[in-house]
């Protein structure tokens, strides 16, 4: 399947839905072809202007999906209008339903203490069948040399085709670029607050709110001191730029 792209500020995003998504990853699967899934909103846009590492890392995904309508609408003037938001929580819970039969099978990484069991526990009340063989809770800081070994020697031994990280942008991102060659795993996902989300841990915002582009708003009433700072820059921010870029003022490649 080929997937096409589109540029929003000199990152590559993958213009599909939720259905070509989900075909894509079982396709990639079947093949045994690995790659990471991105799940990229305007914070992760915004992240890559300062950040060539972190842009390269988006770029060189195999999916880069759009998480927010922002990037969506950027998409349908590219594409059309068939180009929709594959947001992380939704594409989880379309994969394990693609996947009750056992075929291939999942691992949860990510999360406060406990989460990626809830987790574990909540899909397989929801998806009878769906195969998951381990969870694991990753400090809050780089893995040290003794952790790395035991996770890669773990993953060798379970062999999961779908491996969840459940972290935050651009900390998921980076994880995943990193392990991808050490992991004998398929498909990787940064799903961020999909694991809070599917265990109770989180409200979401209401759908209106998200198909209106406001789920940032939502974010932010929820925690205005952790998060009024970041949403008072990266707005302001990607409005400005995304004007320069549509207008022809300044031009943004996209390079790897």
């Amino acid at each position: 399947m080929e997937i096409r792209k589109f540029n929003v500020l000199g990152v590559a995003m993958s213009a599909m839905n939720l259905d070509i998504a989900t075909q894509a990853v079982l396709d990639a699967c079947a093949a045994r072809r690995k790659g990471y899934v991105c799940v990229t909103g305007v914070h992760g846009i915004t992240e890559a202007q300062s950040d060539d590492a972190f842009r390269r890392i988006l770029n060189n995904a195999f999916l880069n999906t759009c998480d927010g309508m922002p990037l969506v609408w950027e998409g349908r003037r590219a594409h059309g209008a068939w180009v929709d938001r594959v947001y992380g929580p939704d594409l989880m819970l379309r994969i394990m339903d693609a996947t009750r039969d056992g075929k291939f099978t999942h691992y949860f990484c990510g999360g406060a203490p406990g989460v990626a069991d809830q987790l574990r526990a909540a899909m397989e009340r929801r998806f009878p069948g769906v195969r998951i063989l381990g969870t694991h809770c990753p400090p809050f800081r780089p893995l040290d040399e003794g952790e790395r070994s035991a996770l890669i020697a773990e993953i060798a031994e379970k062999k999961p085709d779908l491996f969840w990280i459940g972290l935050s942008t651009p900390k998921q991102e980076r994880f995943m670029a990193d392990f991808l060659p050490l992991l004998d795993t398929t498909v990787m996902f940064g799903v961020g607050a999909a694991f809070d989300f599917h265990t109770g841990r989180m409200k979401e915002a209401p759908r209106w709110m998200m198909r209106c582009g406001l789920q940032w708003l939502h974010r932010l009433c929820s925690d205005p001191r952790r998060l009024w700072r970041r949403y008072g820059v990266i707005v302001p921010s990607y409005l400005f730029r995304i004007f320069l870029q549509r207008t022809g003022l300044k031009k943004y490649p996209i390079s790897e």
